[in-house]
This record gives structure tokens, C-alpha cells and sequence, in this order.
């Protein structure tokens, strides 16, 4: 390898991708075409960053199969960072094996991590958790200690264990010095900023304040009987009841929730629960079957009273009723919660990540650029969503994790 492809490497592996591109900008030789990849990649161009990692890829050819597989593992990267999910595993998994059976450990552990960090984005925890157990951190380099802090600190916000989160970021911090890569310092920060950031909003007795993710936390760990707007569900201690799919009886436990201890009228929850301007007779008799059903399922927890005018909420064991709600109220909220990350996401990857169909999630953005929260750029296959970060909110209770059930 010539000197100046060395100085390239060393240039990117600091973080200096202009010093690389001065170096090899008009080479076309392999090297120099897979290092003006990682480049451009840096720079932000990541179409241009992936066409040339083909090429480099196609002119290393099968003689040369680490410098393929190198090339391999630089697309992954690419993609997840332009969250291009879709790309196949069985690729990244091939190259991994090659460059560990050919001894290049520090790539080969790299595209685990990648691996790993795709896991996150898409909501597989346990996965993304069981395959990060298999990983030493300490007898990583700074930067690949970095990431692996990140990914851990990752986990552990998104199961809302912020004590764990917190230490993780803390070691990411002193790897992101020692390493010296101004990216991977504010990448650090910006993940530390999540917690401190509101998450949520607490409703009780008529009052709102705003919660940071260890507030949701220890809520979700006290006594109270928490009424989850953010996941759908009924908690109290360690007893939780899922309405994710009971949309009517969710908006009808939440409005009494809301007015708790006081009771709410028959007319209020008609409009509440089925959207209805005038209660008739039908959604009367409606709402008597729907408050029996619910009066069924949240009897471990609550009773639910009729009164003169409606219905009250009675928790049992005396406990406090709250609701937890999401910081932003939009019934695509776990949409715009992807998309504040401030990365440029395609409608494919926002559907993989959320587990639901495309044509879903192309319902949602044309609805959120209507209302001018996201905008597109792009054509076809290349079309991308963005919207700038949510001032002042973190989003991770609206990402697809579950939170604890104690």
C-alpha cells in the first residue's frame, strides 16, 4: 500500500474526510476508490459514497476478499446511516466470516456492531442486547469503544433504565475524548441530551407538567395507577393491562382518568369514545357495553362507579391516578418519532422499523406533510423524509420498545 492511501486511511479514521479526498480525489485504483467512498460517506453524500464502494468492491475482485468484504461492511454502514434497513444481513454476516477467518479483527468486529445497531433501530432489544453480551469492550480501540457505550446506552433508554443509560453515555464520553473524533464527541452528546430532555407529560387532578425519561421511570415504578398514553396500556406496579388494541376503551379509561376523582357525563365520553357531536340512544346503549367491558378488564386495578351524571374512575388500594401522555399529541407521532433524529429516512425503512405496512406509513407522512411537520426530497426509490428534531422533547417513549412492566 502506498503512502498516500496510508495517509487517506489514517485521515478517515480520524474523522478528516476533506484531508482524505485531498490525497486520493483523482485515483481510480481500488484503494482509492473505497477510501473516496468512506469519504463522501462522511461528507454526507451517500450516493455517491455507495456508487463508489460498488466500484471499489467490483475492481477488487475475487482474489482480493477482504478488501471486498471491507467494502461490504463500508455499504452497511452507509445504508444504516441514509437508514436504508432493508439492506440483506446474509451479505454483512458473509463478510464478517471472512474478514475474521482472514484475521482482520477490528473490521470483522465492526460489522458486528453494525449489525447490532440496525437491531436497535428496528426495536429487536432483546436481539440487539443478546448480541452485544457476545462483544468485550475493553480491548477495543476508543471509537469502537464509543459506539459500543452508545449502543448499550441506546438499549437502556429505549427499556427506560436511565441509571444504566447514564453510565453508559459516561463511558462514551472518555472513549470519545481518548479517540479525538469530534463526530463521535457530539454524537455523545446528543444522546446524553435525551435525558435530559422532557419525554412525557403527567396529567393529574387537572394539572400537567412536563416528565425526563427517569421521571417517567420511577412513575412507571411507583404505586400510582398509570394510565399510558404512550403504549396503550394500564399499569400499576407490576400489573399491566394492554388497550393497544382497544382504542375505544383507552380514550374512555384516559377521559376518566383525566377528570379523576371527579366523574365524567355520559355526553363527554359519547364524544370522547366514538367521536360523536349529539349522544342518541345508540351510543348510549354503546357506552353501557363498552364501560362493561372495560369495568371486566381493569378489575384487578380500578372499578369504574356510575354516578348522576356518568361514570367515575375508583382505583383500588386508594392509589393516585395519572395519565402519562406523549409530549407531542398527533395520531402519527410514532412516525415524527423516527424522523426526529434528524437523519433522512425512506418510507420502506420508517415500515420496517414500525412494523407495519409501507402504504401505512406513506398514509402518515402525506398527512405530515400536509400539515407541514415533514418534508420529502428525492424520486421513487430514492425518496427520503426528514423534519428537524423536536425543540426541546426527546421521542423515545413513542419508538416501538416495551417499557417495564415493574
Amino acid at each position: 500500500m502506498d503512502s498516500l492511501i496510508t495517509a487517506a486511511a489514517r485521515a478517515l479514521a480520524a474523522g478528516d474526510p476533506l484531508g482524505a479526498l485531498n490525497r486520493v480525489a483523482l485515483r481510480d485504483d481500488p484503494p482509492a476508490l473505497a477510501l473516496r467512498g468512506i469519504a463522501m460517506a462522511q461528507l454526507g453524500d451517500f450516493l455517491r459514497a455507495k456508487a463508489l464502494l460498488k466500484r471499489a468492491a467490483r475492481a477488487f475482485g475475487p482474489r482480493e476478499p477482504v478488501a471486498r468484504a471491507r467494502c461490504v461492511v463500508a455499504e452497511a454502514e452507509v445504508a444504516l446511516v441514509s437508514r436504508e434497513l432493508g439492506w440483506p444481513e446474509k451479505e454483512l454476516d458473509a463478510a464478517r466470516l471472512t474478514l475474521d477467518a482472514y484475521g482482520d479483527r477490528v473490521n470483522a468486529t465492526h460489522a458486528r456492531y453494525l449489525a447490532i445497531r440496525r437491531l436497535l433501530l428496528i426495536g429487536r432489544l432483546d436481539d440487539a442486547e443478546r448480541n452485544l453480551a457476545g462483544l468485550d469492550p475493553t480491548s477495543l480501540a476508543p471509537a469502537a469503544r464509543t459506539v459500543h457505550e452508545l449502543v448499550a446506552a441506546g438499549i437502556a433508554i429505549r427499556r427506560l433504565q436511565t441509571k444504566t443509560a447514564r453510565e453508559a453515555l459516561a463511558r462514551a464520553g472518555r472513549a470519545a475524548r481518548a479517540a479525538n473524533i469530534p463526530a463521535l464527541t457530539a454524537e455523545v452528546e446528543s444522546a446524553s441530551n435525551v435525558l435530559a430532555a422532557p419525554a412525557a407529560r403527567l396529567l393529574a387532578r387537572g394539572g400537567e407538567r412536563l416528565l425526563r425519561l427517569d421521571e417517567v421511570e420511577a412513575l412507571i415504578a411507583s404505586k400510582a395507577l398509570v394510565i399510558d398514553a404512550n403504549r396503550f396500556v394500564v399499569r400499576e406496579a407490576g400489573t399491566v393491562i394492554a388497550l393497544a388494541t382497544r382504542p375505544v376503551l383507552f380514550a374512555i379509561v384516559r377521559a376518566l382518568a383525566e377528570a379523576w376523582p371527579a366523574d365524567v357525563s355520559r355526553a363527554a365520553l359519547v364524544a370522547r369514545a366514538f367521536r360523536a357531536r349529539a349522544a342518541d340512544e345508540s351510543h348510549r346503549a354503546r357506552l353501557r357495553v363498552e364501560i362493561g367491558r372495560l369495568r371486566s378488564l381493569l378489575q384487578p386495578l380500578a372499578g369504574v362507579e356510575a354516578t348522576t351524571d356518568g361514570f367515575a374512575l375508583v382505583p383500588k388500594r386508594g392509589r393516585t391516578v395519572v395519565v402519562l401522555a406523549r409530549p407531542v399529541e398527533d395520531p402519527n407521532a410514532d412516525v415524527l418519532a423516527f424522523l426526529a433524529d434528524g437523519e433522512s429516512w425512506s418510507s420502506s425503512a420508517l415500515a420496517l422499523a414500525l412494523g407495519t405496512s409501507q402504504r401505512t406509513v406513506l398514509r402518515a407522512l402525506a398527512a405530515l406533510a400536509a400539515a407541514g411537520k415533514v418534508q420529502s426530497f428525492g424520486q421513487g426509490r430514492a425518496r427520503r423524509w426528514v423534519t428537524p428534531p423536536l425543540p426541546g422533547f426527546t421521542t423515545t417513549l413513542l419508538l416501538p420498545a416495551p417499557l417495564p412492566a415493574d
